[in-house]
């Protein structure tokens, strides 16, 4: 957890500016860290998902991709742990755009092709934060 944290402060000032496009307040944003625990194996494939299908999805439904990591493995997580950052206005924004994003036809079709095989997260944990006053706004290249 400490270096999911630890990786959140970079993050957030080091977003790709596609995940940037309109401005968030920085006194009113809520900033969501999500750890996923890949279920034995999946990890490769939690990462496709991702990849292909996940992140066009959560910008349809407003929520702002600002980084994704993968940690490295640990006697806890022998495959390591997919852990991103997301970002909305508001956390009543979050709820609706999980809401939506969670009822998407489109969603369900690639839970359903991806979990073909098997369930591909065994458990998530998730962190709502806010920006303190003193955290560095950075540009950091790419």
């Amino acid at each position: 957890m400490r270096l999911a944290l630890a990786c959140l402060a970079l993050a957030v000032t080091a977003a790709p500016a596609a995940a940037r496009q309109a401005a968030l307040d920085p006194q009113t944003a809520v900033y969501e860290l999500r750890i996923y625990h890949p279920a034995s194996g999946k990890l490769a494939a939690l990462n496709a998902r991702f990849r292909e299908h996940t992140l066009a999805l959560f910008e349809k439904h407003g929520m702002r991709n600002v980084a994704y990591w993968n940690e490295q493995p640990t006697p806890d997580a022998p495959e390591g742990r997919v852990v991103y950052v997301l970002a909305y206005p508001s956390r009543e924004a979050r709820d609706a755009a999980w809401k939506a994003f969670g009822a998407d036809p489109a969603w369900r079709a690639v839970v359903a092709s991806s979990e073909a095989n098997g369930k591909l997260v065994a458990k998530v944990d998730s962190v709502f934060m806010t920006m303190t006053d003193y955290s560095p706004r950075l540009t950091l290249p790419r």
